[in-house]
């Protein structure tokens, strides 16, 4: 069979050839950054790479005049959340509709200035290309470069989060961050994993086959130079190969999972794995009854997104 024309992966999101073109079904579409009618939220985009063309899209929420002053009159700074989207590792963006909308209700809900990272996908871009763009922003971010982090940020208070791939990513760059020392690592100061993308050649309890085997799959075209497979720790962080996960850098790390997600076993081993580790820092799993793989996107009014976003915005403010 043709190779352009015979399918290896068929998902929802995208479909997937021999020769690794894809065609993306959805994730496409992107709507211009702005001022957001419904919360106040301002966004704009911010080039951070001219080589790449990588960018990030900020959020800066409507700041309240009553805001609580520092010790020197001053208003207190926003936190800073680094937020990378899903989408396989293949699709989605940060200007993409369903993000830009969830990003702006994240932002004004948590009162937290948002660095949503727009960094370049597979398989035109092989991965680790992704890890590093991502790293990249937040190095970038930390870095205060831009008038809206130096202004109004927290550079000492900054968290990451992510859904789906993001979440993978969040892990990713933690321990990138690990190995570039306590100027980056140090002001980091907690992860959300929601409903992180992982994988392994053995299925961990509760796993089906099906998604181990997907996985492996997907993997396959993400970072085809990963020599151990799916095992690769990047994409398996339980891998006997990978760094100990009680070198996480953050004080506090939240777990999110519903029980209807195909990765739910997956964030259940992880959120295990860290407590067995001895890490350090506080570690908590939040889940979801009845729901399924990033619901919270597709139903932001949902009973169970509410909660989930009211879980968020305690996180962010340290409870």
């Amino acid at each position: 069979m043709d190779p352009s024309s015979e399918v290896i992966l068929q998902l929802p999101m995208f479909r997937i050839y021999k020769d690794l073109h894809v065609d993306r079904l959805v994730g496409t579409e992107t709507v211009p950054a702005g001022t957001d009618a419904a919360t106040g939220v301002v966004s704009k985009d911010v080039v951070i790479d001219d080589d790449s063309g990588v960018y990030v899209r900020l959020y800066l929420p409507d700041i309240p005049d009553t805001r609580p002053n520092d010790d020197d009159g001053r208003p207190k700074k926003l936190r800073v959340l680094v937020f990378f989207h899903g989408g396989g590792f293949i699709t989605e963006s940060a200007a993409s509709p369903m993000y830009h909308g969830y990003v702006n209700s994240l932002a004004a809900t948590a009162g937290v200035l948002v660095v949503s990272v727009n960094y370049r996908l597979a398989p035109e871009h092989p991965f680790p290309v992704g890890y590093e763009d991502s790293f990249r922003a937040l190095k970038w971010a930390l870095s205060g470069a831009d008038p809206w982090l130096s202004r109004h940020g927290d550079l000492g208070r900054v968290f990451l989060a992510g859904d789906s791939a993001g979440g993978n990513i969040v892990h990713n760059v933690a321990m990138m961050a690990v190995a570039a020392g306590p100027d980056v690592a140090g002001r980091i100061e907690g992860a959300v994993l929601l409903h992180a993308a992982f994988g392994g050649k053995e299925p961990v309890a509760g796993e089906s086959v099906e998604t181990a085997g997907m996985m492996g799959t997907l993997w396959g075209v993400i970072c085809p130079e990963a020599t151990d497979g799916v095992d690769d720790p990047r994409i398996n962080p339980l891998a006997a190969a990978g760094p100990s996960l009680r070198g996480l850098p953050f004080e506090r790390l939240l777990v999110v999972e519903a029980d209807g997600d195909l990765f739910r076993a997956r964030g259940r081993a992880y959120y295990e794995g860290v407590v067995a580790s001895g890490w350090g820092g506080k570690v908590e799993w939040f889940e979801s009854v009845g729901k399924e793989h990033v619901f919270f996107l597709f139903e932001p009014g949902c009973p169970e997104a509410v909660a989930l976003m009211d879980r968020l915005v305690a996180f962010f403010a340290g409870n």
